[in-house]
């Protein structure tokens, strides 16, 4: 299963019956005024895709942005949307990378098998002269067979013990943010990082909106350090750019890669938290 499809693929694709398209946008945090993702799904998105909404299938239980919901509330979210675990999803945003990873890879966690990223994104669609829609996409209710994959995420407790053990932790957040030498976006968050994680900005991961080839990117995390054969914990701000490095690691070839789903959000609010740096 090829984690990423391109344009000219998913043309030939596109009306084919287990295939599932998915606008997965989120708009980026701190920056203003917000913008609607939704309203622009609605304008313009690939023919028959659904929207995705990383927000709304959320945790809502907790005041941490967009957790994981319980496999339950998954399954009866993705069959509402008309998404099957049997068909190949393949999901896209409207801008460079950023967002649609984590829907990569929330799909993978709870258990769908064939779960592909648009290479390029809507943007590389249009340019390849691929047509939009507009207005919303209602599929038929479908069956969403959800099994949480327990490796696959990290909580505050299992970190805590990973940074004791000198685990390998990388983070996706800004050199600036993880330095202590700029805010965070969210309010009230202290900036710095977790002793012992690496410096790793998602946005070296991309070359021109793209993920970059995986001998690149093999070479980017060999120059981190990181031993792609030994257990790997991606972390952002909340999870969202984590997920950027998590593909990013699967598609370079390692193979025992997690992500800390609570990310800087949660751990910078704990009142004891070990941080390291400026503290902005």
């Amino acid at each position: 299963m090829d984690h990423l499809v391109s344009p000219a693929w998913l043309k030939e694709h596109l009306s084919d019956p287990d295939v599932t398209v998915l606008d997965a946008t989120l708009p980026a945090v701190g920056v203003t005024p917000v913008v609607d993702v939704h309203a622009r799904y609605l304008e313009a998105h690939i023919p028959g895709a659904a929207f995705f909404d990383i927000e709304a299938i959320s945790d809502h239980e907790t005041s941490l942005p967009h957790m994981m919901p319980s496999p339950e509330a998954f399954a009866r979210s993705m069959a509402e949307l008309g998404v099957s675990s049997a068909a190949h999803l393949v999901v896209y945003e409207q801008q460079p990378v950023f967002s649609a990873p984590r829907a990569w890879w929330t799909l993978r966690t709870f258990g769908a098998a064939r779960v592909s990223m648009l290479d390029g994104g809507l943007p590389a669609w249009i340019a390849s002269g691929g047509t939009t829609e507009s207005g919303m996409v209602h599929r038929p209710a479908a069956q969403f067979t959800a099994v949480l994959d327990p490796f696959a995420v990290k909580d505050l407790a299992a970190v805590k013990h990973a940074l004791a053990h000198n685990a390998q932790i990388v983070d996706a957040r800004s050199a600036a943010r993880f330095n202590g030498t700029a805010p965070e976006p969210r309010p009230g968050l202290r900036s710095g990082h977790m002793p012992g994680a690496i410096s790793l900005p998602f946005g070296e991961l991309l070359q021109d909106g793209r993920l970059r080839s995986a001998d690149e990117l093999r070479s980017i995390f060999e120059r981190r350090g990181l031993d792609l054969d030994k257990p790997i914990t991606t972390t952002c701000g909340s999870g969202v750019t984590a997920a950027v490095l998590a593909l990013g690691l699967d598609l370079a070839g390692a193979k025992q890669v997690s992500l800390y789903d609570g990310s800087w959000a949660e751990y910078a609010s704990q009142p004891h938290a070990e941080i390291m740096g400026t503290q902005v």
